[in-house]
C-alpha cells in the first residue's frame, strides 16, 4: 500500500484507538453502578477489541471478493440465524437476541446481520444500476426486492424482540436507496405512508390499549411505554441519567465517580458515564472525533465505485444512526430504544461487527473493490 493510503486509513484508525481507550476506561468506570459480577467487563471488552483488530487485519490483507460473491449464501445463513435463536436463543429480560457459547460468552446474530444485509443491498443495486432503464416502473421493483429483503431479517429481529436494530436495518435501506439515486417522488410517498402507519399505531396505542395487548401483546406494550417515556423526560433510567450529566459540569465528576445510579450503564447509557466523568469538555470532544471519523468513512464511498458507494453509505448509515440516537437518548432529546453507541459501548458481537466493517472499508481504500459481485 502506498504512502497516500497509508496515510488515509490512519485518518480511520487514529480515531478507532482513541474509541479503543475511551470504551475501556467508560466500561470500568461503569462497573461502579454494577453488580460485583460485572467486574471484568472492561477486560472482556479488551479482548474483544483484540479480536477485532484481528478481523481488520485480515481484511487488509486479503481481498473482499469473497463475501462479495458469496453475499447470497451469508445472507440466507444470517437469516437461518435468526430463525434458530428464535428457537434455540438464550432468553435475558424477555428477549431471545443471543446463542451463549459456554467459555466464549453471547454471541447477537442480529449485529451481524447488519453486514450481510449491506452486502446483499449492495449487490441488488448494482446489479440494477445499469441493467434498466430508469423509469417508475423499473424502479418500483428495484425498491420492492430490496424492501423484501429488508423486510425479512427485520421481522425476525422484531419477534426476538429487538426493536432498535430494525430501525437499524431500515435506516441501512433507506441511505442506500438514496446513494442509488431513485426518485425523491418516493421518498415522500414512503414519508405520507410512515406518518399515516404511525398515526394510527399511535391512535391505538394511546386510545384503545386493551385491543392494542390483544393484538401485539403485552411485552410489546411495555415496550412501546419506555420508549415514549422520553416525550415527558419520565422514567427513573432517564432522569438519573439526565441529572448525572447535567451536573457534571465542564470537566466532570472524574473517572469511576457517576454520582447517581442508572441502568444499563455499560451499554445504552454509556455516554451519560462518560459524560459525567469527564464533563461538557469531554463529551465535546468525543463528538468532535466521531464526526472526523465518520467524515473519514464518508469520503471513502465518495471516491469508490458503484458498489463501494453502497456498502459504505450501508456503513455510514448504521454509524450515523446509531451515534445520533444513542447521544439523543442519553440527552433526552429521542427515544430510548436500547441502541448501543458504537464502538464505545460494551459488547461481543456488536463492536466485532462494527469492527469487520471497518476492515471492509479499509480493504475498499487500499484496493479497487472488484467490478462485479
Amino acid at each position: 500500500m502506498n504512502n497516500i493510503k497509508d496515510k488515509y486509513n490512519l485518518k480511520i484508525l487514529i480515531p478507532l484507538f482513541i474509541f479503543t481507550f475511551i470504551s475501556i476506561i467508560t466500561i470500568y468506570s461503569a462497573q461502579d453502578l454494577l453488580s460485583s459480577s460485572y467486574n471484568n467487563l472492561y477486560i472482556k471488552q479488551i479482548l474483544w477489541y483484540i479480536l477485532g483488530y484481528i478481523c481488520i487485519i485480515y481484511f487488509y490483507n486479503t481481498k473482499n471478493d469473497f463475501i462479495y460473491k458469496y453475499s447470497n449464501i451469508l445472507y440466507i445463513f444470517g437469516i437461518i440465524s435468526l430463525i434458530l435463536v428464535l428457537i434455540f436463543g438464550t432468553e435475558s429480560n424477555g428477549a431471545k437476541c443471543w446463542f451463549t457459547i459456554p467459555g466464549i460468552g453471547s454471541i447477537q446474530p442480529s449485529e451481524f446481520m447488519k453486514i450481510f444485509l449491506i452486502l446483499i443491498l449492495a449487490k441488488e443495486l448494482d446489479n440494477n444500476n445499469n441493467k434498466y432503464e430508469r423509469t417508475l416502473k423499473s424502479e418500483f421493483f428495484i425498491i420492492f426486492k430490496c424492501f423484501i429483503l429488508t423486510l425479512i431479517p427485520s421481522i425476525l429481529t422484531f419477534l426476538e424482540p429487538d426493536t432498535g436494530i430494525v430501525f437499524i436495518y431500515f435506516s441501512i435501506l433507506l441511505v442506500m436507496l438514496f446513494v442509488f439515486g431513485i426518485r425523491y417522488r418516493w421518498f415522500l410517498i414512503l414519508g405520507l405512508f410512515l406518518i399515516i402507519f404511525i398515526g394510527g399505531f399511535l391512535i391505538l396505542f394511546f386510545n384503545y390499549q386493551d385491543t392494542f395487548i390483544n393484538i401485539f401483546g403485552t411485552n410489546f406494550f411495555y415496550r412501546m411505554d419506555r420508549l415514549l417515556d422520553w416525550s415527558n423526560g419520565s422514567g427513573m433510567q432517564l432522569t438519573n441519567a439526565l441529572a448525572s450529566t447535567g451536573s457534571a459540569g465542564l470537566t466532570g465528576y472524574g473517572l469511576s465517580n457517576t454520582p447517581i445510579y442508572f441502568p444499563e450503564p455499560q451499554t445504552d447509557f454509556i455516554f451519560s458515564v462518560f459524560a459525567s466523568n469527564f464533563g461538557f469538555l469531554g463529551s465535546t470532544a468525543l463528538i468532535l472525533v466521531i464526526i472526523y471519523f465518520d467524515m473519514q468513512i464518508i469520503k471513502v464511498g465518495i471516491k469508490g465505485s458503484n458498489q463501494s458507494k453502497y456498502i459504505v453509505a450501508g456503513i455510514a448509515a448504521i454509524l450515523l444512526f446509531q451515534q445520533i440516537q444513542n447521544i439523543g437518548m442519553n440527552i433526552g432529546l429521542l427515544p430510548i430504544t436500547g441502541i448501543t453507541l458504537p464502538f464505545i459501548s460494551y459488547g461481543g458481537s456488536s463492536l466485532i461487527s462494527y469492527m469487520v466493517l471497518i476492515g471492509i472499508i479499509i480493504n475498499i481504500q487500499r484496493k479497487k473493490a472488484p467490478r462485479n459481485f
